[in-house]
């Protein structure tokens, strides 16, 4: 049984792949977005001091999560205004409203179009204001963080990686199997 699991957790991972990679829909209503830095933990002591946070040489995944719904991840080349602006006008709707930090990146997403644009201060520690928060994007970005320790890292396919995590957080933990078996047929 270990055998045919072996065999069957790349074949998972690439339908998991396709079917998360091919949704085309937007997303309505509360929307969070924020952007994370994933890679190697930080070596400390024997090989000195590394940079943390934008000048590390870890892959930029941006995140946007619509509350009560789905998570959208992608790999992105830079954390950059344009870029970040290009992905939310790409996946989310321009009725929605939307929350994020007080990163530059996201200034000036009401005078792209949408209707409001509510901001967390976390360098005043700010971490929620009634439903100003980003607390479900940082919740699905740490149970990915999580994730590859099961792996002891992941370092090829990191992009099956992030899509298979998008899918298990879309779906209900019960109906995984099911689904899974679905997606093959």
């Amino acid at each position: 049984m270990v055998f045919r699991a072996k065999l069957l957790q790349p074949l998972f991972r690439h339908e998991i792949y396709r079917c998360q990679s091919g949704q085309k829909d937007l997303l309505y209503g509360s929307i969070e977005v924020d952007e994370s830095y994933f890679g190697a933990k930080r070596q400390r002591g024997f090989h000195g001091k590394s940079k943390r946070g934008r000048g590390t040489l870890k892959q930029p995944v941006f995140g946007i999560f619509e509350r009560d719904g789905r998570v959208y991840t992608e790999i992105v080349p830079d954390c950059k205004k344009k870029t970040l602006q290009a992905v939310i006008l790409g996946k989310v709707s321009l009725e929605g409203v939307v929350y994020s930090d007080s990163r530059r990146g996201y200034s000036g997403l009401v005078d792209a179009g949408y209707s409001k644009h509510l901001r967390v201060n976390h360098g005043q520690n700010e971490f929620a204001d009634g439903t100003g928060h980003i607390n479900g994007i940082e919740s699905f970005r740490s149970f990915t963080k999580r994730r590859p320790a099961k792996f002891n890292g992941v370092t090829k396919n990191f992009d099956l990686h992030l899509k298979e995590c998008g899918w298990r957080w879309n779906r209900n933990s019960d109906e995984l199997g099911h689904q899974l078996w679905r997606l093959l047929k």
